[in-house]
């Protein structure tokens, strides 16, 4: 199996602290999706993969339909997506998806973090490189030869596809997910849920006090209402994750 089973593995059971700040995460999505695209799922490709994911978190139909009505209206703040990049203690690579309306807040929230945990905010283009920018479907396992859509969907870019306790997992390239969604629709096949993750190229072991540090910056991060994913070069070990 290839890095990103393996990250996957590692990561799987990282979850969002809570249900609240889960759907609070999708509904920034929803509002990007909307604003960038329309209202309309069916024209819209980015706003049916949320809504998909939506579904997946189990975010009451209501909520998103709530959210697609807020995000239509155009006093509505839109959030601009912005990325931050850094180290953490230890020679620890850190790169932040955020969804913010106000970037000033932003900015010096991630700032602090980084200050009270020993870390360091860096430049644009400081670790983004380190890691892959990837996109992923899952898939029901249901009727589905792996090895056989492995082989149909490399014309479409996938790189690498798997079979977890969820379903059937696939990764490509970030830019290759339109011509992938596009064709598990043509095909009949339903996504489960979709996204877009960022696998470090290479890991860094550390013993359990360095962890901890780590850990203790990474916790500040995640609870920060602006931010949506956060990625990292520390090895993680599954009993872990």
């Amino acid at each position: 199996m290839g890095r990103a089973f393996e990250f996957r593995k590692a990561r799987k059971l990282k979850r969002w602290s809570t249900m609240a700040k889960t759907f609070t995460r999708i509904g920034k999505d929803i509002v990007m999706a909307v604003k960038e695209g329309g209202p309309d799922p069916e024209a819209n490709a980015k706003l049916r993969a949320v809504i998909q994911n939506a579904k997946t978190a189990n975010m009451p139909k209501e909520n998103i339909e709530r959210a697609i009505k807020r995000a239509s209206d155009k006093n509505t703040e839109n959030y601009k997506e912005v990325l931050f990049e850094g180290y953490a203690p230890h020679g620890i690579a850190i790169l932040i998806e955020t969804a913010t309306d106000n970037n000033n807040r932003t900015v010096a929230n991630i700032r602090s973090y980084f200050n009270k945990c020993n870390g360091s905010l860096g430049t644009s283009g400081s670790v983004e490189f380190m890691f892959d920018h990837t996109c992923n479907f899952r898939i029901s396992s249901e009727g589905i030869d792996p090895e056989e859509l492995e082989l149909e969907m490399i014309d479409f870019g996938a790189e690498e596809i798997f079979v977890d306790e969820d379903g059937v997992l696939i990764y490509a390239p970030f830019e290759n997910f339109g011509a992938i969604q596009k064709e598990l629709e043509n095909r009949g096949i339903e996504i489960l849920s979709s996204g877009f993750e960022r696998i470090p190229q290479v890991t860094k072991e550390l013993n359990a006090e360095e962890v901890a540090d780590v850990e203790k910056l990474l916790e500040k991060i995640e609870e920060d209402d602006d931010v949506q994913n956060v990625y990292h070069s520390m090895k993680e070990n599954e009993s872990e994750g």
